[in-house]
Parts: C-alpha cells; sequence; structure tokens
C-alpha cells in the first residue's frame, strides 16, 4: 500500500481497534455528502449524461435518490426535513425492489460514476471515488456479521468493477485499477491494478 493510501485508511480508522467507533462513523449520515462544487441539479444532469441520457437506466435512478438523499441533509431542522426524509425511504426502498440496487445516501460517492447494469446490487462502501465503473451483482460491504459499518471498502477513482465481484472489510481498492467479474476482495489493491478469478478448471466427463 503506497502512502496515500496508508493514510486514507488511518483517516477511516484512526484506532488499530476495529471495536473503537472512529468519529468519521459518529457523523456519518448528518450531513450532505454530495460532492462539492457543483450544484444539486448540475449533479443530476452530470449523473444523465454518464448513463447516456437513457431515462430508463436503473443505475441513474439510484444515484438519483441517492443524491437527493444527501441533499435533505442540507436542511439543518429534522422537523423540516422529514417529509424530505420520508420520500427519500420510498423512492430508496422503490429502487432496491426495481432496479436490484442498494445503495444507502451514507455512502460518499464520487462524480461520474457509471452502473452500467442492474440486480443483485449492495453497494455499502464507505466511499465511491469519480469515474468508478460497476456491473451487475456486486456486492461492497462488511467481511462478517459483527463487524462495525465503518469496516467496509473504499473503491478509488476511475476504478473498474467486473459483474459478480465481492469486495470486502476496510480495504482500499486503488485508483485506476480494474476488479475483474466473480473476483471475492477482502485486501487491499494498489493502484493500477488488475485482479481477477482464478481459471475455472476444466475436466473431461466420466
Amino acid at each position: 500500500m503506497n502512502a496515500p493510501q496508508e493514510a486514507l485508511v488511518q483517516a477511516m480508522h484512526p484506532s488499530p481497534d476495529p471495536d473503537q467507533r472512529p468519529e468519521s462513523d459518529v457523523v456519518l449520515g448528518k450531513y450532505d455528502r454530495n460532492p462539492p462544487g457543483i450544484s444539486f441539479l448540475d449533479l443530476l444532469r452530470e449523473d444523465f449524461d454518464t448513463h447516456n441520457r437513457n431515462p430508463f437506466s436503473q443505475g441513474f435512478w439510484a444515484l438519483a435518490v441517492h443524491r437527493f438523499g444527501n441533499r435533505r441533509m442540507s436542511v439543518k431542522s429534522r422537523l423540516l426535513r422529514l417529509p424530505a426524509s420520508l420520500l427519500y425511504k420510498v423512492m430508496a426502498k422503490w429502487v432496491q425492489w426495481l432496479c436490484g440496487i442498494e445503495l444507502a445516501y451514507t455512502v460518499k460517492v464520487g462524480r461520474r460514476v457509471r452502473i452500467w447494469h442492474h440486480g443483485g446490487m449492495v453497494l455499502g462502501a464507505l466511499e465511491i471515488g469519480d469515474e468508478v465503473e460497476i456491473r451487475q451483482n456486486v456486492t461492497f460491504g462488511v467481511r462478517k456479521n459483527g463487524d462495525g459499518r465503518w469496516m467496509k471498502p473504499v473503491i478509488g477513482r476511475r476504478a473498474q468493477i467486473g459483474a459478480g465481484a465481492v469486495i470486502v472489510g476496510p480495504v482500499v481498492v486503488g485508483e485506476n485499477s480494474t476488479v475483474g467479474a466473480n473476483v471475492v476482495l477482502a485486501q487491499d489493491v494498489p493502484p493500477n491494478s488488475l485482479v481477477t478469478a482464478p481459471k475455472p478448471i476444466i475436466r473431461p466427463m466420466r
């Protein structure tokens, strides 16, 4: 792991003890984590362009609901944002049921992220960087039941995540890396790397 990656992991996990909840988790979900420097509407337009301006793209709708979930947190009063919170919960469940994509607003998602397909997707990362591309049946999350919700992956900028990939635990996938189809990953990946699943074994039938 290079120095920037190591610094990122340390920032996410200030204590070597996985049972010690970091400050970043204490404030998780309490403020708008949409990318800075771009308005909410411009961000939606950019996501729409990233998904080839296809109004039927399930990936676009998953991101649009995610962006809305974050935007509502800019309203400081819990009472005033209650209607938006109820609407977000309904829309998030709709995306989960109809599109097969689970992407909570607490995941920090960068710009120009592309969700190519739909179905069987649980994108419970800590962070997904700019220009990441994700295929169907991908899972991000904790390594085992009982782990803290902060023990999740960070997906670096311009990473490519293949169909059926499973990335779990407090790992960092370095920028410009490709995680191939059906890879099960529970360790850090340096930048500019290619990770593939073992080749299938072909034997003659008896």
